[in-house]
């Protein structure tokens, strides 16, 4: 993890920083509303991420932030590469508040261990669990309190300190402390002579309950990181360079654009790169989740942290630090880790106000109690106060985003924040991009056919040194047919259209007929022949003349009509979109399964194919990998950009498929739609469990430690229910 701090205007600035001494949701909130009262502050707080991500103006510095967190009563600093354990503290707490309770408890329970004086050694042995181990809970209510609010640790320390003060007030000033006292196990509250009844084992049991509970959470927690910090560590860590010749190991940090860097087998590519020399199969399954190497060589793009699984390899560096792919994965993980779903921002508004809420019904419960019966109100205010701590409803969505983004990460698929997975609930059409997504993109030239008097190679020579200068598959697949071609200048495209260019004195233009001209009537049989047989017709000319017709064709990727399948799987009707021409599409749908196609449309048309099916009620998935899906992409309600495409389609784009098989974009929105099912049913229990609760407590039907083990049982429920995403395939 490194400090994240760019510029976003020239006012306007952003940083995370890492929170410390947070314990529930409340905490989040508060700190989340004293950092937007400064004047231009913009903060989001996460709990579970235990981060703060700040949109801050010039005139506030970074000092700023960190006192306002800190008067809050928390800590804050930038974030450092590895966060320190919180679980083995809580461990060593929770070893003692274990080791000394259990006797607080069995003595209070069983008489026949009582013997003379055994509520005193009870109180021996409670106070250290209260004083000591429970001190976590003590600190952050009376850091709360300093500030007038109030969080669940206010309920769980006051319910402990509570039953603590209580059973010393008995003992010292009552009759529990006699000899020859007894007591025994009850699932109620004890009722009758309020002074001669103490609760330590209550003290004790739900200090220790509850630290069990946080402790779980603490590992859980971290576990369910394990996925970003294993992403981020798959970086190279030093690399042999090229320098004059002669290789010298440097560290990755070292690396520049440009460089050219040797990767030998075994070893990790260090950084993004073009291959410059050698063959070989690269691992890239730590990064796509796919687990066939790839047959990569001279020309090849690679990407850093993928791992070379045979030959030697000579890389030129193209990205290197913040730029890689690695490093714009992590960071979109991260960030969506730390985003905030509808629904989670509606518990947040709920737990904020539920304390405050909760310890009214306390002193409710304990007044009324005190006329109906004296000896039965204490333990019901207590239990109250022990079974309504939120820390369920805080830890319900975090948790479970957490796990699932990083889950994706693992299997290639990058979400872009919480809210697309509400969208991937709602989507009930996928609308295919052709080139790139359901075929393999990469064209080969099958065919010139030139017009009479033109030289099919004097033709492909021109054409081919104005489509080198592009991008577009098709365009790639003409200039790799001649590569001895001459130089291009005033190059310059035409979206979705074509491409135009000045070679040796003539300007060329290569593309469509709207772009180039009239297709000539000689030409009409072989045009047609070529659509049948889904071959992509471009057209070349000069002078106001079409000079040759350039047949390509293009391949279906394995996996696309499986992938169909499963889309329809999920209730999703698949639409093929292409700017290619009719025929082709269809031989292309033909060939996965899909019976709606939309053809030869332009880059605006696509956005208004997408418009269109909006318009017909439809909630739309789009997947795409191009610069001219873009626009598609952003108006789409989902848009799943392929990794292997351009920067520009993913920058447009909700989800990422890193790996290019197209039934990752299947996988993608069953791991959304199993997320959010996750979060939603984590809410539901969550919720549950407090409303049924309470009342319980308020009317003395709940032992207040019942009621502590319930609590600390109900967050490693919501913690461990979203583990469940570990396993996802």
């Amino acid at each position: 993890m490194t400090f994240t701090q760019r510029t976003t205007v020239d006012t306007d600035r952003e940083l995370e920083l890492s929170i410390g001494g947070m314990t529930c949701a409340s905490c989040a909130s508060r700190i989340e509303r004293k950092l937007n009262k400064l004047d231009g502050v913009s903060a989001s707080v996460n709990y579970a991420t235990e981060r703060a991500r700040v949109s801050f103006p010039r005139t506030v510095s970074e000092a700023d932030l960190v006192a306002t967190v800190e008067a809050a009563g928390y800590s804050a600093q930038l974030p450092t590469p590895e966060a320190p354990d919180e679980s083995r503290v809580l461990r060593l707490r929770l070893i003692l508040a274990v080791v000394l309770a259990v006797p607080v408890v069995a003595l209070s329970m069983v008489p026949a261990l009582q013997f003379d004086g055994w509520q005193w050694v009870s109180l021996a042995l409670a106070t250290p669990v209260v004083a000591w181990a429970g001190w976590p809970f003590h600190r952050a209510a009376w850091a709360n309190l300093r500030h007038g609010a109030a969080t669940m640790d206010t309920l769980i320390s006051m319910g402990t300190l509570a039953a603590y003060l209580w059973s010393l007030y008995a003992l010292v000033f009552g009759s529990a402390g006699e000899a020859g006292m007894a007591e025994g196990f009850r699932w109620l509250p004890e009722r009758g002579d309020p002074t001669g009844t103490i609760y330590l084992e209550t003290a004790a049991g739900v200090t220790a309950f509850l630290l069990a509970g946080r402790y779980a959470e603490a590992r859980a927690k971290r576990r369910s990181g394990d996925a970003l910090r294993a992403l981020l560590r798959l970086g190279a860590k030093d690399v042999a360079v090229l320098r004059d010749g002669a290789e010298r190991r440097i560290a990755v940090e070292e690396l520049r654009v440009g460089d050219e860097f040797v990767v030998r087998p075994g070893e990790k590519i260090a950084t993004d790169g073009e291959v410059t020399d050698g063959l070989s199969a690269i691992d890239a399954s730590m990064l796509t989740g796919e687990s066939t190497p790839v047959e990569v060589g001279r020309g090849d793009t690679v990407a850093g942290g993928t791992v070379n699984a045979g030959g030697r390899l000579v890389v030129r560096a193209t990205r290197i630090g913040a730029d890689t792919q690695l490093a714009q994965m992590a960071r979109l993980v991260e960030q969506a880790q730390a985003g905030k779903a509808a629904v989670q921002r509606l518990a947040d508004r709920v737990s904020a106000v539920f304390v405050p809420v909760v310890i009214g019904i306390a002193v409710l419960t304990l007044a009324i109690w005190l006329f109906v019966d004296s000896g039965a109100a204490f333990p019901a205010a207590v239990a109250v106060l022990v079974i309504a701590c939120p820390c369920a409803l805080g830890l319900a969505t975090p948790t479970a985003l957490m796990v699932g983004t990083g889950r994706g990460a693992q299997l290639g698929i990058l979400i872009r924040g919480p809210e697309v997975l509400e969208q991937t609930r709602r989507v009930d059409t996928v609308v295919l991009d052709k080139t790139g997504t359901v075929t393999t993109g990469r064209m080969t030239l099958v065919e010139v056919v030139p017009a009479p008097g033109q030289d099919a190679d004097e033709v492909l020579r021109l054409a081919a040194a104005v489509e080198a200068a592009s991008e577009h598959p098709v365009g790639q697949a003409i200039a790799a047919a001649a590569p001895d071609r001459p130089a291009v200048c005033d190059f310059g495209t035409e979206a979705g259209l074509g491409v135009r260019g000045t070679v040796e004195g003539r300007i060329v233009l290569v593309g469509r007929e709207r772009h180039v001209g009239p297709v000539p009537a000689a030409f009409a049989a072989a045009k047609a022949a070529g659509e049948a047989a889904g071959r992509t017709v471009v057209l070349v000319g000069w002078d106001g003349a079409v000079r040759a017709l350039l047949l390509v064709a293009d391949t279906v990727k394995p996996t696309s009509a499986q992938a169909v399948r499963e889309l329809r799987a999920l209730g999703l009707r698949p639409v093929l979109l292409t700017g290619d021409n009719a025929a082709a599409a269809r031989t292309v749908a033909a060939e996965v399964g899909i019976d709606e196609v939309v053809a030869e449309v332009l880059p605006a048309g696509k956005v208004e194919a997408v418009r269109q099916l909006q318009s017909e009620g439809r909630i739309v998935a789009m997947v795409g990998d191009g610069v001219n899906d873009a626009a598609a992409l952003v108006q789409s309600d989902l848009g799943l950009a392929i990794g292997t495409g351009t920067d520009v389609a993913i920058e447009a784009s909700d989800l990422t498929l890193v790996r290019g098989d197209l039934r990752a974009a299947a996988d993608a929105i069953r791991l959304s739609r199993r997320t959010l099912g996750i979060i939603k049913g984590n809410l539901f229990w969550a919720f549950a469990y407090n409303v049924a609760g309470i009342p319980l407590a308020a009317v003395g039907l709940l032992n207040p430690m019942i009621a502590g083990a319930a609590m600390a049982f109900s967050s490693v429920f919501v913690v461990t229910n979203s583990l469940r995403l570990r396993r996802f395939r």
